[in-house]
């Protein structure tokens, strides 16, 4: 297949209007949509989107590819466009981006379109070439460029294929496999390329390593792993006999079969634009050791690349991501419980059993040292897990709460990120104890230190604050005082704020003989709402959340009506100004308006299960109502469209 049997000239754009990044998008979808070649362009952009959130298909050199692959596409296409101004592509060497592919591929591609995609991005790293499409003037030049330059690389492919043959056939040889650079050269590094949807980068990297190595008399054997799986699998000879190894990748490859070996991780676009210096650290051998786990199993990304703010957001969405379990299981089990004491007692065995295992002693214990141990770990790899989950750990026992975790967790993961460094001048004959003893020993002691002699005193001052705040309030100015109660339980949704909020009102409980339930009652209300919030604004809201987002979101309802504060932690943690803003302001207003129609709520927990009890049901009901909607409607608004990010 010729690649301009995809990239046809109806759909070409010789001089883009758009100035911006979206803008230029927007306009690509366009001609694919005013083309037929795709059905759902709002869909296509979505998937567009997901792949630049990843990291910029700005590759560099003045070339941008978007590119996904998804149902919405109807026929695979390639839409080309220029912009003499340029664009500000967010590309990777922050030079303005003047030539575009657009790379529309159908869930169900077949083999000759994914392998006329490779053959297209692997033209795109000569800079003759783009020179000469910048000088087209015309979708008939451009076209006629491509079938040029096509049958000139199919040639250069004929003839490399005849001399593996011919190698293959002589006797003493082993089954041809092509290595590229200088057959007398020593050095010999193996590298594998692959981006998440492994229709451009990958082919663009594995080709930009081949040059690069060809030019430095390197030898050099590179897998891919794109749309049609890995191609060129390496074999363990050729692993064992590396110099180094290059994973240039932006999603999971195979990594057990590199124990030992030097591994450099990079991003899949430092393979196109940083081949020489990847390729001179592979030859040098001067990447760290890898260590496996002793799994099988696909093993850690690439470094990450993109702004601060993006990698802190994926950070902490590994340990989002590993806590939500935890979140969900242990919570929907709490509220069973709580249905249960309902209609038998507290003492009953089946309510103990599923308190232990959901509630603080079972699945609600390891939230915070879960949180923490896998931000830690995104950040400084399994070294970094340990100390993050006793830092979470010590979080929880300080009463620190999530933001303790939060902060326990990027503090264990730099504190290993630091080790490395200050450990990469030993000998390389202490690799081996560096995972097994030294990591892990100054890595928990800095981080505990820290933890006990920072975080401890800094929440326990605050957590004395609150309460004498909340004492020297008292009851005379009733509505204030459950205004700031009801705030205070979404402030930080089992943390210090939550957990004063709530000691108070169990002391004024407790202290009445377990009958003046009206603090009860308001900080029941405001604990109800962030949960409640979460889940309607999901539900309502449904374009301004990830699909997993929506899905959790549901349990919600669940964790909301059981007064389990806790549900929302996830969705606090990874926007937290946006969340944290919008329940503490429904929460306050849930907790007021417990205190302005005199409401008591004589039980400790429950949420609406215990409603019955309280001197008016409807009241309480309407006032976790009105405020878990003040707060989905907030948070609703307040968050921009997901296609929009």
């Amino acid at each position: 297949m010729k690649i301009t049997d995809l990239m046809i000239q109806e759909t070409m754009i010789m001089e883009l209007q758009a100035t911006t990044k979206e803008g230029a998008i927007d306009e690509l979808i366009a001609s694919l949509a005013a083309s037929g070649r795709i059905t759902d362009a709002k869909l296509f952009k979505e998937k567009i989107l997901e792949r630049e959130a990843q990291s910029s298909t700005g590759i560099g050199g003045g070339i941008a590819m978007p590119h996904a692959k998804t149902k919405a596409v109807k026929e695979a296409t390639v839409v080309f466009a220029k912009s003499s101004a340029g664009i500000d592509f967010a590309s990777l060497d922050e030079a303005p981006a003047h030539i575009f592919f657009m790379i529309a591929a159908p869930d169900g591609a077949g083999n000759m379109h994914l392998r006329t995609l490779a053959a297209l991005s692997r033209l795109l790293i000569e800079s003759e070439f783009i020179e000469q499409l910048m000088g087209a003037k015309t979708p008939a030049e451009v076209s006629a460029l491509f079938d040029a330059k096509q049958a000139e690389a199919e040639a250069q492919a004929e003839a490399e294929a005849k001399a593996a043959e011919v190698k293959a056939a002589a006797p003493q040889a082993e089954p041809a496999r092509i290595i590229t650079g200088n057959p007398d050269s020593q050095s010999f590094v193996v590298a594998v390329t692959a981006c998440p949807t492994g229709i451009a980068h990958t082919f663009m990297a594995e080709d930009a390593l081949k040059k690069k190595a060809k030019e430095m008399g390197v030898n050099i054997r590179v897998e891919t792993n794109g749309s049609e799986g890995a191609q060129n699998v390496l074999t363990p000879d050729e692993i064992a006999r590396a110099s180094g190894v290059i994973i240039a990748a932006d999603k999971n490859v195979e990594m057990e079969r590199f124990s030992g070996k030097p591994v450099l991780q990079r991003p899949v676009s430092d393979g196109i634009r940083k081949s020489e210096e990847l390729i001179r650290i592979a030859v040098a051998g001067d990447a760290p050791i890898y260590r496996s786990s002793g799994r099988s199993e696909e093993g850690s990304a690439p470094v990450k690349s993109g702004s601060i703010g993006s990698k802190i957001y994926k950070d902490l969405m590994n340990g989002i991501s590993h806590m939500l379990p935890f979140v969900v299981g242990g919570g929907i089990l709490l509220a069973i419980s709580f249905l249960i004491e309902q209609v038998a007692s507290p003492d009953n065995p089946l309510v103990k059993l599923l308190q232990s295992i959901g509630g603080g002693d079972g699945a609600f214990h390891f939230l915070i040292p879960i949180l923490a141990g896998f931000i830690a770990m995104s950040i400084g790899d399994r070294p970094a897990l340990m100390p993050g989950m006793v830092g979470g750990l010590m979080a929880l026992n300080s009463n620190s709460g999530f933001l303790g975790g939060l902060a326990a967790g990027f503090l264990a993961g730099y504190v290993v990120v630091m080790l490395r460094r200050a450990f990469s001048g030993l000998p390389r004959t202490l690799d081996g104890l560096k995972p097994i003893l030294l990591y892990p020993v100054f890595s928990l002691l800095i981080t505990g230190a820290i933890m006990f002699f920072l975080f401890d005193p800094l929440f326990s001052w605050i957590n004395g604050g609150l309460t004498d705040v909340l004492n020297n309030l008292g009851t005379g100015n009733k509505i204030l005082l459950g205004l700031v109660l009801g705030g205070m339980m979404a402030i930080d949704m089992g943390g210090p704020f939550n957990k004063a909020a709530y000691t108070f009102a169990i002391g004024v409980f407790t202290s009445s003989g377990n009958t003046n339930g009206m603090m009860m009652a308001a900080v029941m209300a405001g604990g109800m709402v962030p949960p409640l919030a979460i889940a309607l604004a999901t539900s309502f809201f449904k374009n301004k959340f990830t699909e997993t987002e929506r899905k959790s979101g549901v349990t919600n309802y669940v964790l909301g009506l059981s007064f389990i504060t806790e549900g929302a932690i996830p969705f606090a943690a990874a926007d937290p100004l946006r969340v944290l803003t919008s329940c503490i302001l429904g929460s306050a207003v849930a907790g007021g308006l417990t205190q302005l129609w005199n409401l008591n709520v004589p039980a400790p927990h429950g949420g609406v299960f215990v409603a019955f009890l309280s001197s008016n049901a409807a009241l309480f009901l309407l006032s976790v109502l009105i405020g878990s909607v003040i707060s989905g409607l907030i948070l609703g608004l307040w968050k921009k469209p997901i296609e929009a990010k």
